[in-house]
């Protein structure tokens, strides 16, 4: 028998929704099953990722993988670990040459059955203020460092992260509290989920 999510998933990679927005053609990218434990759920695919048709396949994703302390084998194996962007395609650059932010359409047509089909959750990283805003909601606070300053009033569930681009490194300097507080904590609760 077909899982429902097989078909949903179906349907959102085929999704055009936003081909007349973006600088090519949609190319929807998620990693999903409904026994993953752990749910990944960023931003929207890179340049990079939009190339390689599988998330986090750039700096951003190993950089993100030695936070979670697993192993590649382990982050792409759907049937434990869901990766779910805010913006299932790459939204294409800005002005300065960073990632514009997801499109909102595939959070409005996409996300609710996609959550309702994820049943097995018990733990989800929220990388990045989209994610961290759409999860939280009145719970996130106005900017990502207060959000994800707050951290133990959200884990297990919830661990919100900055993004793990090399773009936060100021960011990551300025606050050593989350590599040494709470990355450890989120590495020893993503290893019980994965045993």
């Amino acid at each position: 028998m077909t899982d429902p999510l097989d078909f949903l998933l179906r349907d959102i990679r085929a999704c055009r929704l936003c081909a007349d927005f973006l600088p090519h053609e949609p190319r929807p990218i998620v990693q999903a099953s409904a026994t993953a434990r752990i749910g990944i759920f960023g931003q929207a695919p890179g340049a990079r990722v939009h190339k390689s048709g599988r998330p986090f396949t750039d700096p951003s994703g190993d950089r993100l993988r030695q936070w979670m302390n697993v192993s590649e084998e382990e982050f792409y194996d759907e049937a434990r670990i869901a990766i779910i962007p805010m913006g299932f395609c790459f939204p294409g650059n800005d002005e300065k040459g960073g990632d514009k932010p997801p499109r909102k359409e595939c959070a409005n047509a996409w996300r609710d059955q996609l959550m309702a089909a994820l049943p097995a959750l018990e733990t989800c990283i929220l990388v990045g203020g989209y994610a961290q805003n759409w999860h939280l909601g009145d719970h996130a606070s106005k900017t990502l460092t207060e959000t994800v300053s707050r951290w133990r009033e959200f884990a297990p569930r919830f661990f919100p992260t900055p993004h793990p681009s090399w773009r936060n490194n100021g960011w990551l300097r300025k606050n050593p509290w989350f590599e040494a507080e709470l990355a450890p904590l989120m590495r020893r609760r993503i290893r019980t989920l994965l045993t």
